[in-house]
């Protein structure tokens, strides 16, 4: 094997894998960091790769691609899995792959590698995402072939003089534009409430101003455009309300979450502009859509395009078809949200489409349209005849 393109995430697992994969192939390793957001010191981070023994490191800055192209799809889908996780690390991984892939081609290189496990979810996102983009390589997965712990690899590490990163002591930490998640250490008890030290975005909501902080999103298509009438690029709206709702407390998330792999796990996020959003733009959508497109995309399309995404079926081509049936309800979802911040808490307060099918001129009960009692009586006749036919049939009991 000639060369090997691996995802590299600087951390110990894929610095170990450098070495592991030269020796263990007799390959050449081009290490790649996909920038989706996270912060880091880039430079420390090819450093470090040289350092282990890489031939040749690319940093690829696609933290505007993934704001457009895959948190903007989350917004339109509303996805959150299970209801709580907004998606973070498994949006970004097929376009971490994506990178991964196109360095490969460019490089001629025989496989693609990453550093995940066999007990994590992250192994079925690169997997399955690199065999779509190109079944041609090898994908390669040291860390569930090698045997290793994580003690393990310290020491195999130092004994190759492979500089070892330093690590969060307590927390295993994710993070990018869209999300910080929080695993391993205190979290795992699912009895205990997160330790304050396990945040970073978020103050705690009861050191939060007391004073609320409105904001107001204008949406276009579906798709946030702009803050407090200041229109912004995805990238920048994100990380405006990231800051805005970090400070106000709201964002922080604590879920017993269904794994692909097939246990639960305890997770603990941070994504303060996931949860203003979500909240904003699904009311924008009961304003405007109808009961049966609403019930469809809310209870349908929204929660399955989230398991297809949490799953690592990101190329999954019903992915397109849910998008493409969202799409034609979404060309409405224009107009504005108002949303008020406080303590933790995100309240919608006001709202207003052009293509609203609210009126209050039929809502008012005081001034309001009202039907004459016989099409009223007309309309529950008829509305409950099915009920009230099978109650007569079964009144007798079962014969």
């Amino acid at each position: 094997m000639g060369r090997i393109a691996l995802a590299y995430s600087g951390g110990l697992d894929t610095t170990v894998a450098i070495k592991w994969l030269s020796e263990k192939f007799g390959a050449e390793v081009v290490t790649v960091t996909v920038d989706v957001g996270q912060e880091e010191d880039f430079s420390e981070v090819e450093e470090r790769a040289y350092r282990a023994g890489a031939v040749k490191h690319y940093t690829i800055d696609a933290k505007r691609e993934f704001a457009e192209e895959y948190v903007g799809r989350a917004v339109l889908m509303n996805a959150m899995y299970e209801g709580k996780y907004p998606l973070g690390t498994a949006l970004a991984r097929p376009l971490i792959v994506a990178k991964t892939v196109e360095v490969a081609r460019r490089e001629g290189a025989d496989a693609i590698a990453h550093g995940s496990t066999s007990k994590g979810n992250d192994q079925v996102r690169f997997d399955v995402t690199a065999k779509a983009l190109a079944p041609d390589l090898e994908v390669l997965a040291p860390a569930r072939v090698w045997g290793m712990g994580r003690e393990q690899e310290v020491e195999y590490a130092k004994a190759r003089n492979i500089p070892v990163p330093e690590a969060h002591k307590k927390y295993s930490i994710d993070e990018n534009l869209w999300s910080r998640s929080i695993e391993g250490g205190p979290v795992d008890d699912q009895r205990l409430e997160p330790p304050e030290d396990a945040f970073k975005w978020t103050v705690q909501p009861e050191r939060a101003p007391d004073q609320p902080t409105y904001v107001e999103i204008e949406f276009e298509d579906g798709l946030p455009r702009a803050i407090n009438g200041e229109r912004m690029d995805m990238l920048s709206l994100v990380r405006a309300l990231n800051q805005m709702g970090g400070a106000a407390g709201v964002g922080r998330i604590d879920h017993i979450e269904s794994r692909l792999v097939g246990f639960k796990s305890r997770e603990v996020y941070e994504a303060p502009a996931a949860v203003i959003l979500f909240e904003a733009h699904r009311d924008l959508e009961k304003l405007v859509l109808t009961p049966r497109e609403l019930r469809l995309k809310h209870q349908v399309l929204d929660p399955y395009w989230a398991d297809l995404v949490y799953q690592g079926l990101w190329v999954e081509p019903l992915r397109l078809a849910l998008e493409a049936a969202a799409g034609e309800m979404e060309k409405w979802v224009d107009g504005w949200v108002k949303a008020k911040l406080y303590r933790g808490s995100v309240q919608i307060v006001a709202r207003d489409s052009r293509y609203g099918t609210y009126s209050a001129e039929l809502a008012d009960y005081s001034r309001g349209w009202y039907p004459t009692d016989e099409e009223a009586r007309g309309f529950i006749e008829m509305w409950a005849l099915h009920s009230l036919t099978a109650l007569s049939k079964r009144a007798g009991g079962k014969k």
